[in-house]
C-alpha cells in the first residue's frame, strides 16, 4: 500500500500538476492507494486558511475523497505513536507529532509513505519513505 501525504496530494491538486507524478499515480491499482486522517485534517485546514477556501474544499471533495482510501489513527497506530514518540525523545530526535502520527498510521498498516518530505519521516525507524516529488521541484 502506498500512502499519499499532504504535499503529494497538494501538487496534484495544482492548476497544472506535473505530468510526471499523474502519471505514477495513475500507474498504481486504486486498491493500494489511500491518505491518512491526519493529512485529511492537514488538506482541510490548508484550503479553509486559502483565499479559495471553497475551491479547494470543492476539488477535495470531487476528485480526492472518492477516489482515495483515508486510513485512520486507531487504537493499533496510537499504540505505535505512543512507543515511538517515547523511544525517539529518549534519543533527543523528537519527530513533529502530525509526521509521527502519519508514520505510525503507515507502520500500523505496512504502508509505505509517498512524500516530499523524506527529512520528516527518516527518523521513525521501521518507515517505509518513497521521495516522490524530488524531481517536481
Amino acid at each position: 500500500m502506498i500512502v499519499f501525504d499532504t504535499d503529494v496530494i497538494s501538487y496534484v491538486l495544482r492548476a497544472e500538476p506535473p505530468l510526471g507524478l499523474v502519471r505514477r499515480i495513475a500507474q498504481l491499482d486504486p486498491g493500494v492507494q489511500a491518505t491518512t486522517s491526519i493529512t485529511v485534517g492537514e488538506l482541510v485546514y490548508g484550503a479553509h486558511r486559502s483565499s479559495r477556501a471553497e475551491h479547494f474544499l470543492a476539488a477535495l471533495r470531487r476528485a480526492v475523497w472518492p477516489n482515495l482510501r483515508t486510513l485512520p489513527f486507531d487504537h493499533r497506530s496510537a499504540e505505535i505513536f505512543g512507543e515511538l514518540r517515547a523511544e525517539l525523545e529518549r534519543s533527543g530526535t523528537p519527530v513533529a507529532e502530525p509526521d509521527l502520527r502519519i508514520g505510525s498510521i503507515c507502520l500500523a498498516n505496512d504502508a509505505a509513505l509517498a512524500t516530499g518530505n523524506v527529512r520528516h519521516f527518516k527518523k521513525i525507524p521501521g518507515l517505509k519513505v518513497e521521495d516522490w516529488l524530488a524531481e517536481h521541484r
